[in-house]
């Protein structure tokens, strides 16, 4: 595991306890390098949407967790919100939860000749996921996908 990862199952872990005192759920935790700097970012949800004093409350229990463990060693900036309305689909959990919804998925090349599709995410196993969109399905192969997101519809 890299350190990476090993910063997001530690900075979950702590999480945990902290969103159920708080009625959230986790969705995501992911530490990444945006330019010169390290960014903590914890995602949180809940069936009528949070907050931004349930992002408050959360961040506030999770700074001074995070203080007590000390184990990230670069300084970082920590975040924590709602995954939004466009959010990406990355575990098994988010693809079961948006069964029926409109999705967009990028591919790393494409596949003839098409590297972004659109449609209904109909359902997913551990190598594909099928779409389909206006009656016609297709299954991608889950390693040649890049990113899955909920459409935004205005």
């Amino acid at each position: 595991m890299s350190k990476r990862e090993t910063y997001e199952v530690r900075a979950e872990s702590l999480l945990v306890p902290i969103a159920q005192q708080n009625g959230v759920e986790i969705y995501d935790v992911e530490y990444v390098k945006e330019g010169s700097d390290w960014y903590l970012r914890a995602y949180i949800d809940k069936p009528d949407g949070v907050n931004i004093q349930d992002c408050e409350n959360v961040s506030r229990a999770l700074s001074d967790a995070l203080d007590k463990e000390d184990f990230i060693e670069e300084a970082y900036v920590l975040e924590v919100s709602s995954p939004g309305l466009g959010r990406t689909l990355k575990k098994d959990k988010h693809l079961e939860k948006s069964i029926g919804q409109e999705v967009e998925v990028k591919l790393y090349k494409p596949l003839n000749g098409v590297k972004e599709f659109t449609g209904v995410l109909e359902g997913f196993d551990q190598e594909q996921i099928r779409i389909s969109d206006q009656g016609q399905e297709r299954s991608l192969e889950r390693k040649e996908i890049a990113l899955i997101r909920l459409t935004i519809d205005f």
